[in-house]
């Protein structure tokens, strides 16, 4: 289902950029967040070194550090007190030393560079998969269905076109 890699790997000539931003963000994760969502920033920072030309090759990286897990938090309702873990916005600009503004534009910066929307599913943590409409959203014959309702082989198909992130009768 996922358009985008998994992969941690970047160019050899970005890997001290790429250490240098997990770092930040590695850290920021241990007390605010959690190793889902640590991962799922590494993965993000990777596929940002691996564009050509690599926008994460300029700037400061606190800034793309506290850019990253601006744009992953929209993505999974970080914001949202009712969410596990919950960080206000303010607060991871505060932890960068940055102002609201610029992580808020660094942020749009990324998810525009990504094409990230709200509740992306290919930036989706994995434990909410379930929980996100926009991953399970497939066009049958003109109409839009939610695929975890389809008969079982609809669900297939859609599994193998990577539509859909798993068989929902198979997701153990």
């Amino acid at each position: 289902m996922s358009k985008r890699s998994t992969s941690q790997q970047v160019p050899k000539e970005m890997q001290e950029r790429y250490d240098g931003i997990t770092q930040l963000t590695d850290a920021f994760s241990q007390v605010h967040l959690n190793e889902e969502y640590a991962t799922l920033i590494r993965q993000m920072t990777a596929t940002l070194c691996r564009k050509r030309p690599s926008p994460v090759s300029t700037g400061k990286v606190a800034t793309w550090a506290c850019g990253i897990i601006h744009a992953l938090g929209i993505v999974n309702f970080l914001y949202d007190k009712s969410q596990t873990p919950h960080v206000p916005s303010s607060q991871i600009a505060s932890y960068f030393n940055l102002s609201p503004s610029t992580m808020q534009a660094k942020s749009k910066q990324i998810r525009d560079l990504l094409n990230i929307h709200l509740m992306d599913p290919d930036w989706t943590l994995p434990s909410r998969m379930d929980s996100n409409l926009m991953a399970w959203m497939i066009q049958v014959n003109g109409l839009i269905i939610d695929a975890r309702h389809a008969p079982r082989w609809v669900q297939e198909e859609a599994f193998s076109k990577g539509l859909i992130p798993y068989i929902p009768a198979e997701k153990d």
